[in-house]
């Protein structure tokens, strides 16, 4: 007789159960549950105050939740951060100025339980050739890098940022998530919030969308778009064309016109094609394909504020 093994159980690396966190009368976080695994790269979206980084806060320990549970590789933040399983990137707290970046590494270095060299975190971070610049004399894109640095200073398995490649060229935005990619491959977990959508397009396993503390949708990039519901079409009107006819056009959830050019976003693109042309009208250029993550982050958010009380 044979026997099956039991299915290996892995910790989760995060994991929010029913969390809520208020400052007053705001409510920050609400009943928000998550779970993230190891070696996922996750994208956290959200129009501003949608609690994305009062979220980053609870999960990094920094504040409390008011109720729900928040952990870290089954322990609580503080004891994960304590252990250096965690290294973070966030926008709030400046860089000490009056030292050099080698010097600022290396007391990251010194004070991480499991450091890397040196000299490996600069080459790392892409701030070698920066190591003996002063800190208040970089670019804000180099100081992101300096960050980045300080984040990834030991051996932790859950990497944590905030807009992190905000301030960066195009080049240094390609060749930091190049780093990323580099880090879930050696198994750790990535969390970024970020207000460049291409790159949770691009880069993310799974999409967090958030509005008003409450997980909207949670998925990969594709599923995000589905979520939308919609298509866009794109054409052109070569002659005069009726503005209002088209906005009355069915099945629309967004319309632009750009010249002789019309842009419309419908959530049955087929019917809304059959009924342009029953208006008389030849389109030219007739284009129709799926949302981009961006359109249908801005449809999703937007429908949900629709059902918010005024």
């Amino acid at each position: 007789m044979t026997t099956t093994a039991a299915p290996t159980v892995t910790t989760p690396v995060v994991s929010f159960e029913n969390v809520n966190k208020s400052y007053g009368s705001v409510r920050a976080v609400a009943d928000l549950s998550l779970t993230l695994h190891p070696g996922e790269t996750v994208a956290l979206l959200g129009p501003n105050g949608a609690g994305k980084s009062s979220t980053l806060d609870l999960l990094l320990g920094l504040r409390p939740a008011d109720t729900g549970s928040v952990q870290l590789f089954g322990t609580t933040p503080r004891q994960a951060v304590e252990a250096g399983r965690v290294g973070a990137m966030l926008q709030s707290g400046g860089l000490m100025e009056e030292v050099r970046v080698r010097e600022l590494v290396r007391l990251a270095c010194a004070l991480h339980p499991k450091p890397y060299p040196v000299d490996q975190v600069l080459a790392q971070a892409g701030i070698g050739q920066i190591a003996d610049r002063m800190v208040n004399k970089l670019s804000g894109g180099q100081e992101q890098r300096v960050r980045f640095a300080l984040a990834t200073a030991g051996a932790g398995d859950l990497i944590v940022l905030d807009e992190p490649t905000t301030g960066m060229d195009v080049s240094a935005r390609h060749s930091f998530w190049a780093t990323m990619r580099e880090q879930t491959e050696q198994g750790r977990t990535v969390l970024f919030a970020t207000h460049y959508l291409e790159e949770a397009d691009a880069i993310a396993d799974r999409v967090l969308v958030l509005h008003r503390g409450r997980l909207l949708a949670d998925g990969t990039a594709a599923e995000i778009k589905a979520k939308a519901g919609a298509r866009r079409i794109s054409f052109d009107l070569e002659s005069a064309f009726d503005e209002n006819a088209l906005r009355g056009l069915p099945f629309l959830s967004g319309f632009s016109v750009s010249g002789r050019t019309v842009r419309i976003q419908s959530h049955d693109a087929d019917a809304t094609v059959h009924a342009l042309y029953g208006l008389g009208l030849y389109p030219r250029n007739l284009e129709v394909a799926g949302l981009g993550l961006e359109q249908a982050f801005v449809a999703i958010t937007e429908a949900e504020e629709a059902k918010a009380p005024c």
